[in-house]
């Protein structure tokens, strides 16, 4: 039996579940990842275009939570709650984010941070309990959308921690 190609299986039986978003930021990778690490930076740049957030309770650490109401442009918000499942500085975090601790329909995310010249290239990979879940996150909620503008907000604001050089 060949041993080649042995991930193939694996990928492709969950390539109806996920999402991947990546982005290049133009900033070092240790500030990058620092942005997820402490909440006086997540609070200032989380969420989609037009939210806000406004954490109950955070930890950094493996098994840590963190518990938070995202506040939509509407005025709808939005229990969200995360726990962290494995943290590599700077490399590297996973997590499960659901509505709550108990949430059945939780998802896992991964996110990569690699160097990329003098900037960090971040990937977001996120797998779904089920094709249908997905399907209900990107047309319902427009995850995809959701997350690239994530991103955008996460660049912007370590753009301006390099620009105003108040780096820690």
């Amino acid at each position: 039996m060949s041993t080649t190609g042995q991930g193939t299986p694996a990928q492709s039986a969950t390539a109806d579940r996920e999402i991947v978003i990546s982005r290049v930021i133009d900033a070092p990778r240790e500030l990058v990842f620092e942005a997820f690490t402490e909440v006086r930076h997540l609070s200032q740049w989380w969420g989609p275009e037009g939210f806000t957030t406004t954490t109950r309770a955070f930890e950094f650490r493996a098994g840590g939570e963190w518990d938070f109401l995202m506040h939509g442009p509407d005025g709808t918000d939005y229990t969200e709650w995360i726990t962290w499942t494995e943290i590599v500085p700077p490399e590297r975090i996973a997590l499960l984010h659901g509505e709550s601790r108990d949430d059945p329909n939780a998802f896992d995310s991964v996110l990569t941070f690699e160097p990329d010249g003098a900037a960090t290239r971040i990937e977001m990979h996120t797998v779904f309990p089920t094709r249908e879940l997905r399907d209900e996150a990107v047309e319902k909620y427009h995850a995809i959308e959701g997350g690239q503008q994530t991103l955008g907000n996460l660049a912007a604001y370590v753009a301006e921690i390099v620009r105003k050089g108040i780096e820690d």
